[in-house]
């Protein structure tokens, strides 16, 4: 975000501009009558392409899906900028993901129309991006189109100078006017005749933005600390504001659209246990509670996918009915994390099976046979095999003839639990299906409790959850022969790194559920160490094919070799925090040992080291106009609320100067976000997280000393993983490892101690720490369970 300030600026400067004419940021619903994509020859098979462009030789399956559009696309490069200088021409840019609803709906309006395409070819150099793939490029031009009109989403339509200057921009644009608004066609001869009567003024002004811009987005600090009192009040004031929003109904915390933001749920958790620790048991209660109402009712709305498990992206509505479909990885891996994290201060399996949905989802439909994890599935899909248009939704809804021919006897049952009527139940809000997309058709949501339908039929509650589960499993199956959504099957470090993390904490958290639980369909029951592998197989496949062990370095991301982008900010944040999980959670000392090399590679090309905190990107690639010290932490968490809390964890587990290094580069970072922190908290609740556990006088330490392949070293890792507690670190350690011993030696002799004289035959040892002393060594899971529900004094 900018500062006001700037953004005044800017506003000031542009005010009456010509750009100003051309676009408003659009909602997901700009007409009154719903769009159907048509399945046009850019997705058929090759012999009946008409048009092949540059795109059709790049690995984006969203560059891709435009490699037969007539408009003569390039890929960003150098290429495309020399042919804009040759020409004198402006660059149009646009800038999409490959399961973007809108982005699908303004190709086949506007990109596949051979007189658009005519227009642009003549009169500019286009350029097509994938913002997962450059997501550098992408924060340039959004920044720019959010401060000059408030709001922005995608598709991305910049225009640009050939030294790449943003000369004006929108969103999405229907190809004719319409409903007061300019359509392509209008804005793109618009455009060419301001390049060529009002240039110098429009390459001024674009060039004064990216000067706000930058001025804006590369704060510094020359204090190397925030003043005290500061943590404390950013950590009340984003729960007192999120709580303010709190939908009491619904749960949520804010209105329609809804969309699940992990880092809200995150914060009110961390907040909770702070005010329990601290005697404010009604008021931890209270905070809890929202929480609780908030993940229920995500999971029993059809946000949630019960058929096929996972989460879609948003809820249209209040109620979390009716969603945008497409299923996105870093929701994924976040809301597995805050479900096992419900789980670990409740033990309601409620809560864990959702988590296991979520991760059993990614295990059989996002992962590759080098255990990669895929990025998205799309909204949209043909609603027959061989039918010539897309309609969102189409994969996941059913008409209630269907559910009866399916379900036969249990049909009624089924029926009544997930709302499901003849007419279709898109109707609990006015905004669940405005323009009668989804009419007669049903999105499933439970609004009933289970044992109130359960004994109207005469059974257990435990036959009932095997019945519904059984009916899922046939839907299901019938569900498969449907024509699915596109996959995209990049594979984003930043975004497996978020997953890594809650594979590697489900092996140790979900041991804590109880012997002889039943799952049913579409979870199966995997054994939690199961996961861990997972987590372990993904982390090795970013190690092979993404990293260069020579340099050092990371690339974003792969899909059939390694892209051109090299790792941005959030990838080496969220893969170091995968890392510490994975490490933590049973994972070899490889593990943390690459993540301590992997902070050394983020501080060498991101780290301002006078003036504090991380850059989005290295600054290497000069077609990249801004370098952004990013602190929103939104549908994902930013780079640098997630390096902080790495920072304060790799301090914890090494000693000496590289501890206080640590430290000192978390001191620094958050004091760059001071007034963030003070003025707007609410925007960034993981960072309010990250201040105070800067703030612990002293983070408690879990050592466990013992044969790492036995099976009360398992055991003792999940007893010291039992409890919610983000303060804490877990350090394991097998002395009969070399490699082990070699690494606390150097890193932490004090470790490397602890395991030497607790080292027994066929024993593992635990050992709690806290403010310089250590407990007693237990021997056993239970005794550790029982020391860790202690308040340390």
């Amino acid at each position: 975000m900018l500062h006001q300030t700037s953004i005044t600026v800017l506003n000031r400067f542009f005010h009456h501009q010509p750009h100003s004419l051309f676009t408003k940021p659009i909602s997901r619903f700009p007409f009154s009558l719903p769009i159907i994509l048509s399945m046009s020859t850019s997705h058929s098979s090759s012999n009946q392409h008409k048009f092949t462009n540059r795109l059709a030789s790049e690995q984006s399956p969203y560059l891709l899906q435009h490699a037969h559009n007539p408009v003569d696309w390039y890929p960003w490069g150098e290429h495309a900028f020399a042919e804009a200088r040759r020409r004198d021409a402006p660059i149009f840019l646009s800038i999409g993901y490959s399961t973007c609803h809108w982005c699908h709906v303004m190709e086949v309006e506007s990109f596949e129309d051979e007189g658009i395409a005519k227009l642009l070819n003549d009169g500019f150099v286009s350029i097509k991006v994938d913002r997962e793939e450059r997501p550098d490029v992408d924060k340039v031009y959004m920044t720019y189109v959010q401060a000059l009109y408030g709001g922005g989403g995608w598709p991305l339509t910049v225009f640009l100078s050939p030294d790449l200057k943003p000369l004006m921009g929108g969103t999405y644009f229907p190809p004719d006017d319409k409903y007061g608004r300019p359509g392509f066609k209008t804005v793109l001869r618009k455009v060419k005749e301001a390049w060529e009567s009002k240039r110098d003024m429009l390459v001024k002004s674009g060039t004064f933005a990216i000067e706000q811009l930058s001025e804006a987005l590369s704060t510094s600090s020359d204090s190397g600390k925030l003043p005290d009192g500061v943590s404390d009040e950013a950590l009340r004031l984003c729960s007192e504001q999120l709580s303010e929003n709190y939908d009491s109904e619904f749960g949520g915390f804010g209105s329609a659209p809804k969309f699940p933001r992990p880092v809200e749920i995150n914060l009110m958790f961390y907040n909770s246990k702070k005010l329990e620790d601290t005697g404010k048991l009604d008021r931890a209660k209270e905070s809890q509670k929202m929480v609780f109402v908030t993940l229920q009712c995500m999971a029993k709305g059809g946000v949630h996918d019960h058929v096929g498990g996972g989460f879609h992206r948003y809820s249209v509505d209040e109620c979390w009915h009716v969603p945008h479909f497409e299923k996105m990885l870093y929701d994924q891996g976040q809301l597995a994390n805050v479900y096992l994290d419900a789980f670990s201060i409740t033990k309601d399996t409620f809560y864990s099976s959702i988590s296991r949905d979520i991760l059993d989802y990614l295990r059989r439909d996002m992962i590759g046979p080098e255990g990669e994890i895929f990025s998205a599935e799309d909204a949209d899909s043909a609603e027959t095999e061989g039918a010539t248009h897309k309609k969102e939704g189409s994969f996941y809804i059913w008409t209630s003839e269907e559910i009866e021919d399916i379900l036969g006897e249990h049909a009624a049952l089924f029926v009544e639990h997930y709302y499901i009527k003849k007419m279709g139940n898109c109707d609990l809000s006015e905004m669940s299906d405005p323009h009668q997309e989804f009419k007669g058709k049903n999105v499933l949501i439970e609004r009933k409790d289970p044992s109130e339908i359960a004994s109207k039929y005469g059974m257990s509650v435990e036959t009932y959850q095997e019945i519904l589960g059984e009916c899922r499993r046939k839907l299901f199956e019938v569900r498969l022969k449907r024509p699915k959504p596109h996959l995209d099957d990049k594979v984003i470090v930043s975004w497996n790194g978020l997953a890594i993390s809650s594979f590697a904490r489900a092996s140790k958290i979900l041991k804590g559920e109880a012997e002889g639980i039943k799952f049913n369909f579409p979870v199966v029951g995997t054994q939690p160490k199961e996961y861990l592998r997972i987590a372990d197989k993904a982390a090795s496949f970013i190690r092979n094919h993404l990293y260069n062990e020579e340099t050092r370095r990371l690339q974003h991301s792969f899909r059939n070799s390694p892209s051109k982008a090299p790792g941005f900010l959030d990838d080496y944040a969220f893969l170091i925090s995968g890392l510490l999980d994975l490490y933590e959670f049973g994972g070899g000392i490889n593990w943390l040992l690459w993540a301590i090399e992997l902070q050394e590679t983020q501080d060498s090309l991101f780290l301002d080291k006078d003036g504090g905190g991380y850059f989005n990107n290295t600054g290497e690639d000069s077609s990249v106009l801004l370098r952004v010290k990013e602190d929103h932490d939104g549908a994902e968490p930013s780079g640098n609320s997630i390096s902080t809390i790495n920072l304060i964890r790799l301090a914890s587990m090494v000693s000496g100067s590289k501890a206080d290094y640590y430290k000192r580069n978390a001191e620094h970072l958050l004091a760059v976000f001071e007034k963030r922190l003070r003025d707007m908290a609410m925007a960034v609740p993981l960072m309010c997280c990250a201040t105070d556990m800067l703030r612990v006088p002293s983070r408690k330490q879990v050592v466990v000393v013992g044969e790492r392949t036995s099976e009360e070293f398992e055991n003792m890792l999940a007893a010291a993983h039992t409890l919610y507690d983000p303060n804490r670190t877990v350090i394991h350690i097998d002395p009969n490892k070399k490699e082990d011993m070699e690494f606390w030696e150097v890193n932490n002799s004090n470790i490397a101690l602890m395991a030497k004289n607790n080292s027994a035959v066929d024993k593992v040892v635990a050992l709690v720490c806290q403010n310089f002393t250590c407990s007693a060594p237990v021997t056993d899971s239970s005794s550790l369970e029982a020391l860790l529900s202690q308040k340390l004094s």
